[in-house]
């Protein structure tokens, strides 16, 4: 990565972004004719049109309602979210908010007329103004859906839940006599350094990290040590799902950080898994869905926004993924999220959890993304 990119990124401080704000494309004022085509980065399960199961499909309508074809290209990582976009062609991305303020002040997005989104009076009052997609009073997009990074084990293992995050940090014996070494994964992206760090948060409290995504030098040294110790503990470092899905099937994984998906999906199969929130608080992330700075589609891209925030759409991705929907007006009367989904989901613990964003350096005090990023690849390669 170039110094002026490092620069760019590490010094995404309110003015700077403000600044980019203010010179930003003007957000359109009307909208014309549909132009038939609709092409989405999406996170997987995002974006369905009952291919996997007939009941989950909230593309099919909106092709007949509105004209336009969607086109979905799936990414596993924000990583390859921020450089799909880069690359162009594409529409819009459902990006979270540790790619949302890179995608902003990389000029990668362009904001967006909530007047033109009926639908934006059902968004959730806690995510209207979020600072992963609200720069200088302006808005980047329309809230998705949110939810935590839970830990996903093995009932056949665990006949409780693991109470900390422990079981995939630290080498231990488990119920069955045996290691975990080899039987647990991590994920394969530089933003789960924060994950290591709000365990040191709550079992480290001398280091005195307040927040997992802000880390000085020697906060920022210990969390990495966590994680060179992790490294011959891990299985996988996973970033597809239906992999780790497979791996906790027929590779004798038994624990490990996920989304709620797979562990629905696990469930959904009848497998032996369930999640849980450890006691030190889980990391999380609130999508947005984001319109590209160069949009071919973007008549079809504002009624995929609007669209998006119907109720019935929310809560029926709520349901599919395991997420909280953006509209609370979801949580009720879907029939397949049910009476108890959204606080099964985890609607009441927004406060607790540390949603992902991107690391900044501010002036210095704190180590940006830039070497995130490097020293995670050199951790996963064991070095």
């Amino acid at each position: 990565m170039s110094a002026h990119k490092t620069a760019v990124l590490s010094a995404l401080a309110t003015a700077l972004l403000a600044a980019g704000a203010a010179q930003a494309a003007e957000p359109l004022k009307t909208l014309g004719a549909a132009e038939g085509q609709l092409d989405i980065i999406a996170w997987p399960g995002y974006i369905e049109r009952g291919e996997t199961d007939k009941n989950y499909d909230w593309v099919t309508q909106f092709e007949k309602d509105s004209g336009c074809k969607v086109n979905v290209k799936t990414a596993a990582t924000s990583d390859e979210m921020v450089s799909l976009m880069a690359k162009g062609g594409y529409d819009l991305v459902t990006a979270s908010g540790d790619a949302s303020l890179r995608l902003i002040a990389g000029k990668r997005v362009q904001p967006v007329n909530i007047d033109l989104i009926p639908s934006w009076k059902n968004v959730d009052s806690r995510l209207q103004n979020s600072p992963w997609h609200v720069v200088d009073g302006q808005h980047y997009g329309t809230p998705y859906q949110w939810g935590p990074n839970v830990l996903m084990y093995s009932t056949t293992l665990f006949k409780e839940a693991p109470t900390s995050w422990k079981v995939v940090f630290e080498e231990q014996t488990l119920a069955d006599g045996k290691s975990n070494k080899g039987r647990v994964q991590a994920y394969d992206g530089p933003i789960y350094i924060a994950d290591a760090a709000l365990y040191l948060k709550a079992t480290k409290p001398e280091l005195g990290i307040t927040d997992p995504y802000l880390l000085d030098e020697t906060q920022y040294a210990a969390v990495l040590e966590v994680l060179r110790a992790q490294q011959p503990l891990i299985h996988r470092y996973w970033h597809d799902v239906t992999v780790q899905m497979n791996d906790f099937k027929n590779e004798g994984v038994v624990a490990s950080g996920a989304w709620p998906y797979q562990v629905n999906a696990l469930q959904l199969e009848k497998q032996p898994i369930a999640s849980t929130v450890p006691v030190e608080g889980a990391t999380g992330w609130a999508d947005t869905t984001m319109l590209h700075a160069e949009a071919k589609h973007p008549v079809c891209a504002y009624k995929w926004m609007d669209w998006s925030l119907q109720p019935k759409v929310q809560g029926d991705l709520a349901s599919w993924f395991g997420s909280v929907p953006a509209v609370p007006a979801a949580c009720e009367g879907n029939a397949l999220l049910g009476a108890e989904g959204c606080k099964t989901n985890g609607f009441d613990n927004f406060e607790k959890i540390a949603f992902w964003k991107t690391p900044q350096a501010e002036g210095g005090k704190y180590v940006p993304y830039s070497r995130w990023t490097q020293d995670y690849i050199a951790i996963m390669g064991g070095r």
